[in-house]
């Protein structure tokens, strides 16, 4: 029901939500083609373990993105025969790989991790819906690229209308959710 997510992707460099470091080289492309294919709104992306230490948790079924990081070490041995040898000690190339997701998969984050999403235009929401939504009393949230209901959370989310090719795409969506 929503339209592509590629024009509401943000196009800022990758960066990990906990470390406040941007991420370089292929990273940057992998992280920016998995923010578009997947319609994130952000580029802040953290490790599962991050997410944890950080109070909140990664969503039940996200699957994360492959990250690298590439470096060279130099081991004790060669290390040790250099030294015997007085020759150059010879640096060993390594990759690791790491997986991590992007903020709008988790859930518990702080606010100043994963701050909320502006509320959208009032023209796009339908007043006597946003009413019948908040007399509901039920936690519904706006963002994102999926609608959903967290059971363990006991809130709804949607994607914002803007990712709806009409207005009455959202509000049924809304809706269906909230049923």
């Amino acid at each position: 029901p929503w339209g592509t997510a590629a024009a509401k992707t943000s196009v800022a460099l990758p960066t990990n939500a906990s470390t406040h470091r941007t991420y370089s080289g292929i990273n940057v492309l992998i992280l920016w083609g998995a923010a578009v294919e997947r319609g994130f709104p952000t580029q802040r992306w953290v490790t599962y373990r991050q997410a944890v230490a950080l109070g909140g948790s990664v969503r039940r079924g996200e699957r994360g993105t492959t990250v690298v990081y590439a470096n060279r070490f130099v081991p004790d041995d060669e290390k040790k025969r250099a030294r015997e040898t007085g020759e150059n000690a010879q640096a060993m190339p390594f990759l690791k790989r790491f997986t991590v997701f992007n903020i709008e998969q988790c859930d518990g984050l702080p606010d100043e991790v994963a701050p909320l999403s502006p509320p959208p235009p009032a023209s796009l929401i339908e007043p006597r819906v946003e009413a019948l939504i908040k007399a509901t009393g039920i936690d519904f949230r706006i963002g994102g690229d999926r609608a959903f209901y967290m059971p363990p959370y006991d809130y709804v989310q949607v994607p914002p209308p803007q990712a709806f090719f009409e207005p009455i795409d959202w509000h049924r969506t809304a809706l269906h959710e909230l049923g």
